[in-house]
């Protein structure tokens, strides 16, 4: 059982993760997009180009997570020396900070990891193909996004996904070039958001046989 806050903070957090809910649906409406029309200069591939912004997202999440999970450590300690409340009154203070101060964020160090990460990534292709600062824009604001979602109790989070894996008509939409028919995912291309193991906004795949 979650503890109860005053209910001034409960719409405030209420109103917030509306918000970031509502900017997490405009990104894959609006600028997914043009992540996808930067990239169709380089490769012609549909598949690519969509599989590139799907790992986009991943490593995003991944690298703001890790950047909030440091400067929450960081936060904590400082707290630590003059807060007086309970544990869950300081696990409050602490996220609530971090949501008012949003420069304590390095946000242009997680893109650098970002990038590193996907120029690894073997699904994508080589560094000499293609120079994934072009998509910048869209992995600042995932970056962004993602982090300010860790300041929500409970946070939101994405689901990833595996190729291969069964269609779940709970999770995802299928894509419009999908196989209907076809029960397994070729490949994803946007990750659905989760709160707690809930699905508030499906994801989108391509299915095939």
């Amino acid at each position: 059982v979650r503890p109860c806050s005053p209910p001034r903070c409960r719409r405030l957090s209420a109103s917030h993760r509306a918000c970031l809910i509502a900017r997490y649906n405009y990104i894959y409406c609006k600028e997914r997009l043009e992540a996808e029309c930067a990239l169709r200069r380089f490769i012609c591939d549909l598949e690519t180009v969509q599989r590139i912004v799907y790992i986009a997202v991943v490593e995003s999440f991944r690298a703001a997570k890790m950047a909030f999970w440091k400067v929450k450590i960081n936060v904590k300690d400082t707290f630590l020396v003059c807060h007086k409340g309970g544990p869950t009154a300081l696990e409050v203070a602490v996220l609530d900070y971090i949501a008012c101060h949003k420069d304590l964020y390095d946000v242009c160090c997680s893109i650098s990891e970002v990038i590193y990460a996907m120029n690894k990534n073997p699904k994508l292709p080589c560094p000499g193909d293609v120079d994934f600062q072009v998509i910048s824009n869209l992995i600042r604001e995932l970056c962004c996004l993602a982090f300010s979602m860790q300041t929500l109790i409970p946070p939101l989070d994405i689901a990833f996904g595996i190729d291969g894996e069964c269609f779940n008509r709970s999770m995802y939409y299928r894509s419009f070039d999908s196989d209907f028919a076809a029960p397994f995912v070729a490949y994803h291309v946007w990750p659905p958001l989760l709160e707690d193991g809930r699905i508030l906004v499906k994801g989108e795949v391509v299915t095939r046989k």
